[in-house]
């Protein structure tokens, strides 16, 4: 698909999608394993591809004409590490100059750095979007995203009190993991796999005593921290296991932690769980979520009237939206930064 989009042949809406889906697993893949990397390196994978995908797809039919929709928001932050000085940094793959240039369409990209640069950690940048769609007076809610990395807002019902938000730890980066490990598949489908296991108790009990899940708010994390070569670290401590008894334990660590989070969460008793991301289509995560949420309805975004696999490119087009009427995206009480800001960057094919 690479070299056909590279020769400018016409690629298909699903074909486009899966360049793009690989590309990025291959690229996160690369810099996971190489911890720091050198940008320069990766970027002409999307350099080269993403911009002719854009011009020579059927996509570029379904684009209409409209001032606002035509932003492209290039959101490939494959990954927020942190450095031996424990200074947190982002690192962007593609270059918005080049898709503007490429494509003749306006580019807003770049979300991270100015909130890292106000002393936040440029993560989560999601809650003021949950806030801005998904708070409704009198009742309280929490919002989870089961991406990676899976995070949280809290939306209280008494607008007197702030939103909050965070990561709870491990989504589906683990449970993805292992599954490619073992079954040479990209994900669990349905949590079939972690079904066909009963979770490790020892396994589960080193995992969620991880320092990450004691940290006070703000936090962030991503899978440079929670990554196979962690759990890797752990399955060496003790004998061999059965690969669907790990993934049965990465699955209620990822319940367990989210849930745990939630009904510790300060104020707020049996709040209303939406859930949005690739994680909401584990029927047995959902299942585990709902045993350890006794009380709390638990139900997807789309009960609310968004598609939960659409919330977080929502949201980012709505802080694209932000940045060109030049409003704040970012929630400081969330990401740790020292004022709201405007986030982002315009950049202009002309």
């Amino acid at each position: 698909l690479a070299e056909r989009a590279q020769m400018g042949h016409g690629l298909t809406a699903p074909e486009v999608s899966v360049l793009l889906a690989y590309t990025k697993i291959v690229l996160k893949e690369a810099i996971l394993a190489s911890r720091i990397p050198d940008a320069e390196e990766f970027q002409p994978l999307l350099v080269n591809y993403f911009p002719k995908a854009i011009l020579n797809s059927e996509c570029k039919a379904q684009i209409p004409n409209h001032p606002l929709k035509r932003e492209i928001i290039t959101t490939q932050i494959v990954s927020r590490l942190v450095n031996r000085m424990g200074t947190c940094f982002t690192l962007q793959i593609g270059d918005p100059s080049i898709i503007a240039t490429d494509t003749g369409i306006p580019v807003v990209a770049d979300f991270r750095r100015k909130d890292m640069a106000l002393g936040g950690q440029g993560a989560p940048l999601v809650p003021a979007f949950h806030e801005a769609v998904f708070r409704q007076p009198g009742a309280d809610r929490v919002i989870v995203n089961i991406g990676g990395i899976a995070n949280l807002t809290v939306l209280p019902g008494d607008a007197a009190r702030p939103l909050l938000g965070f990561d709870t730890g491990p989504g589906n980066t683990l449970l993805d993991g292992w599954c490619r490990r073992c079954l040479n598949e990209p994900m669990d489908r349905d949590g079939a796999f972690a079904a066909s296991g009963r979770p490790h108790p020892v396994l589960l009990a080193a995992l969620l005593g991880d320092a990450y899940f004691k940290q006070t708010l703000s936090k962030s994390t991503g899978p440079e921290y929670f990554s196979t070569d962690w759990l890797q670290r752990h399955l060496d401590t003790l004998g061999p296991l059965a690969p669907a008894d790990v993934q049965a334990t990465l699955l209620e660590l990822t319940a367990r932690s989210i849930a745990g989070a939630i009904r510790h969460l300060p104020g707020l008793v049996r709040p209303d769980v939406f859930l949005c991301g690739g994680g909401a289509h584990n029927g047995a995560l959902v299942t585990a979520l709902r045993k350890h949420l006794p009380g709390s309805r638990v139900a997807a975004t789309d009960t609310l009237g968004v598609a939960g696999d659409w919330v977080e490119a929502m949201a980012f087009a709505w802080l694209a939206r932000q940045r060109l009427l030049e409003r704040s995206g970012n929630c400081p009480l969330v990401t740790g930064a020292t004022r709201p800001a405007v986030l982002g960057g315009l950049w202009l094919p002309g």
